[in-house]
């Protein structure tokens, strides 16, 4: 496969369960080695720059990957640490961040005392911290209750953009894309289609995107 994304471009990644979309990411993230073909963020070679490449990039698991013993402080600032930013910056951005997901007043709440939909704002305002060209996003809403996902989708969505990261973010709900996201269908490991969703249901000759992600990823001569 083959694609770039532009600075502040939304792209989905979607593809059903098995289609290769966490497999991807780890090879961008580095955590794969790719034997062949060239990853390259924000104009770095990840083969040649090894971790120096990673810098741009933010990352959401979608394991949880919080410390539940610390504070959403704690957590905030080791992450901050490690990036190398002095105190004071980074307090600041931890609180610019936190209040845009209305989670100022929780900074000295233990992690483990937060419900699953304030622990995903929270790594998702981590991963901004350090302000990046590419958030990756793999499955961001799963186990989260539908206010919660339409919040994140909502909040997601009006980051990316002219001043925003672009987004990178994989998933196999049709309800988390818009009609102005960019869409890469993924299929055992191959892209079979690429556009806006209404170009996408054109291509399949069909009158939505739901319809279309059905016929662009059932088995080619199968009964579906």
């Amino acid at each position: 496969m083959s694609f770039s994304i532009a600075p502040g471009e939304s792209v989905i990644l979607l593809g059903p369960n098995g289609a290769g979309k966490t497999t991807l990411f780890s090879l961008i993230c580095g955590l794969f080695s790719a034997r062949t073909g060239a990853i390259a963020i924000a104009g770095r070679d990840l083969r040649r720059e090894g971790a120096d490449a990673l810098a741009p990039l933010g990352i959401v698991f979608q394991a949880q990957t919080l410390d539940l013993d610390l504070t959403v402080r704690q957590n905030l600032r080791y992450f901050c640490a490690l990036r190398g930013m002095r105190r004071t910056e980074a307090d600041q951005r931890i609180t610019e961040e936190l209040t845009r997901f209305e989670m100022a007043n929780r900074l000295d709440e233990k992690v483990r005392a937060l419900n699953g939909g304030h622990r995903r704002r929270v790594e998702i305002a981590r991963a901004l911290l350090h302000r990046p060209q590419l958030l990756l996003l793999d499955e961001p809403t799963v186990g989260l209750d539908i206010p919660t996902r339409r919040d994140l989708i909502a909040h997601l969505h009006a980051r990316s953009g002219v001043d925003g990261p672009a987004l990178l973010w994989a998933t196999h709900l049709i309800d988390e894309v818009a009609q102005t996201d960019r869409v890469i269908v993924l299929h055992k490991g191959a892209i079979v289609g690429d556009g806006r969703p209404a170009e996408l249901a054109a291509l399949a000759g069909t009158a939505n995107l739901e319809t279309a992600f059905h016929r662009l990823t059932c088995d080619r001569g199968s009964a579906k």
